[in-house]
């Protein structure tokens, strides 16, 4: 089991960079696949990026390509999310997820096993 708590979020004016981290309990990090979610009000949750275990692939959804750039540190037991050029539709609750496991990046919210309380991310126009 994995215990995630996502932390970084907040309010950025469009075209700026927030970084998103999510710190996880135990010590069986680096054998989960992990994801980054987001839902807006009103709207379904929709993945964002996921990296397999050891960070050898990564992908991301069509709407933050090139703007966003998923990471992990298995030693700090940690992974990141680095956003730039926000844009007011990326406004949302950011959640991490993991599964256990090693396989091409799950895209289903119903796939990932464990989830954070999510952090709020606000991008003002």
């Amino acid at each position: 089991q994995v215990q995630l708590l996502e932390s970084g979020g907040g309010l950025v004016q469009a075209g700026g960079s927030l970084r998103l981290s999510c710190a996880a309990s135990g010590r069986t990090f680096t054998l989960y696949q992990m994801g980054w979610f987001r839902q807006a009000p009103g709207k379904e949750r929709d993945f964002v990026a996921g990296i397999t275990r050891s960070s050898t692939r990564t992908d991301y959804s069509d709407s933050v390509k090139g703007r966003f750039t998923i990471s992990r540190d298995n030693a700090k037991n940690t992974m990141y999310l680095q956003m730039n050029s926000l844009k007011p539709e990326d406004t949302a609750i950011y959640y991490c997820a993991a599964v256990w496991g090693d396989f091409d990046i799950k895209k289903v919210s119903n796939e990932y096993r464990y989830w954070g309380q999510g952090t709020q991310v606000t991008v003002s126009s």
